[in-house]
């Protein structure tokens, strides 16, 4: 156990929601026993992401239906989590064109289609025509490609929260 974390309670209050909605890992990472680096934000998402990877592909596809979708529905109406908002919003997807959130939602609607899980991609730093062309591109993937992107954009999208928390 890590010297920064005082209680298996406050360190799942705290990083449970690293990956979207998806307490469970914070509590097996927890529970597995924290590594001495857990206090920065590489060894503690290493310890995360042990867990997630260890996982069956069931709960790991539970951890992907728990993203929103890319300026959704959900984001118009101002329900995502508060890391998804900020997110979303540091990409410029919370000021879409109406045809550009009318591109998203005609992605959005064949991607799930398609593979059953929302697009997801760690959006921080990129443009929306950066975001509408990722997008364009993965939609054409075969589903198990597709699942280990999604897998590592989780990741990716973990690692940055971590970093926002950690020093």
């Amino acid at each position: 156990m890590s010297d920064a974390f005082e209680t298996r309670d406050a360190f799942i209050a705290r990083f449970g929601g690293v990956f979207e909605h998806s307490p469970w890992i914070a509590e097996a990472a927890w529970d597995a026993g924290l590594p001495p680096d857990a206090n920065t934000a590489e060894g503690l998402h290493a310890a995360l992401v042990t867990q997630f990877r260890a996982a069956s592909r069931d709960k790991r596809l539970g951890v992907l239906l728990a993203h929103p979708d890319l300026a959704g529905r959900l984001a118009i109406r101002g329900e995502l989590t508060a890391d998804s908002t900020a997110e979303q919003a540091s990409a410029g997807l919370d000021k879409c064109t109406p045809q550009e959130y009318a591109r998203f939602q005609e992605l959005n609607d064949t991607y799930k289609a398609r593979f059953g899980f929302p697009f997801i991609l760690a959006v921080r730093g990129l443009t929306r025509a950066a975001i509408l062309e990722n997008f364009a591109a993965r939609v054409g993937n075969d589903a198990e490609t597709e699942f280990a992107t999604a897998t590592v954009q989780v990741e990716r999208i973990a690692l940055l929260r971590l970093k926002e928390m950690l020093p």
